[in-house]
């Protein structure tokens, strides 16, 4: 037996969106996009992407989430304002990828950044008594510099890490891994110049990138759905302004208190990221 709204369905396209700094709750939002896409059965995902990367964990587990998701169901990405870093990993995930000729993209490579409060903490005359297991189990600790052995031990780190970013474009671009390596140096290009380097398949807007999507499943375009796949929101926060935070940082606009909770959760983690140390 088909159920009604699994009929009605697979007459439309899905919407999933991945907005802003990757991290946790960016990666349950989308693998819930992606659960709901497959238990309701659209045959096809428009899959926005306008961000400029996070954290490793969390983009590898989107992207692996959508690979499973594409053996039953067409994929097309539409990069828009920045999808950069973590941002191009999830859109390795898709079978086809548009930019717009602007679309700030790649930066493929890895970042891990810790702080250095040492000379601060001794100015203030604070010091840190530190009882470990082992040599390193305090690598990246902020009241001191990190040492000679620790910098090769998150070099390998990072080496690994690249590796696998390389190797999944290679795999998802069908270039060789040399010509990848050649340009995945941490640089951006515009959408014009990804498709020219083979990173993107073609160029227009997301209406575009919507149409073709259609097009895909031979569905009419002029006039089939795209549904938006949205978390849903609780009862009462249609009556509470999400703003209203009981926490120090509801003083800052929304977007810098989303900078600085991502900042403080990912600081001394590896991230797929383009210009972190930054708010955008």
């Amino acid at each position: 037996m088909i159920w009604p709204f699994k009929s009605a369905a697979r007459k439309q396209i899905a919407k999933i969106e991945v907005k802003g700094a990757i991290a946790g709750g960016t990666r349950k939002s989308v693998l819930d996009a992606i659960k709901t896409v497959e238990e309701k059965g659209y045959p096809a995902v428009l899959l926005r992407i306008d961000s400029p990367g996070g954290t490793v964990g969390d983009s590898q587990e989107i992207y692996s989430a959508l690979k499973r998701l594409g053996e039953k169901v067409k994929i097309v990405a539409s990069f828009g304002n920045i999808s950069a870093s973590g941002g191009v990993y999830i859109g390795m995930g898709a079978h086809h990828i548009m930019a717009n000729p602007g679309t700030i993209t790649g930066s493929i490579g890895v970042i891990l950044r810790g702080n250095n409060l040492e000379r601060l903490l001794e100015k203030i005359g604070v010091s840190f008594k530190v009882v470990k297991s082992g040599p390193y189990k305090d690598i990246l600790a902020f009241d001191r510099e990190v040492t000679e052995p620790e910098k090769r031990i998150l070099q390998d780190l990072i080496d690994s890490s690249y590796g696998q970013f390389i190797q999944t474009v290679s795999d998802a671009r069908k270039l060789d891994l040399n010509t990848v390596r050649s340009f995945a140096d941490g640089r951006v290009f515009t959408g014009q110049q990804a498709v020219e380097l083979g990173l993107v398949d073609r160029l227009g807007t997301e209406e575009d990138a919507r149409r073709w999507t259609a097009e895909l499943v031979n569905l009419d375009p002029e006039k089939v759905k795209c549904i938006t796949i949205e978390e849903p929101k609780p009862f009462w926060s249609r009556f509470v302004p999400g703003n209203q935070q009981a926490n120090a940082l509801n003083l800052l606009p929304n977007e810098m208190q989303t900078w600085l909770n991502f900042e403080m959760a990912s600081n001394g983690l590896p991230l797929w990221m383009y210009r972190s140390s930054r708010m955008e």
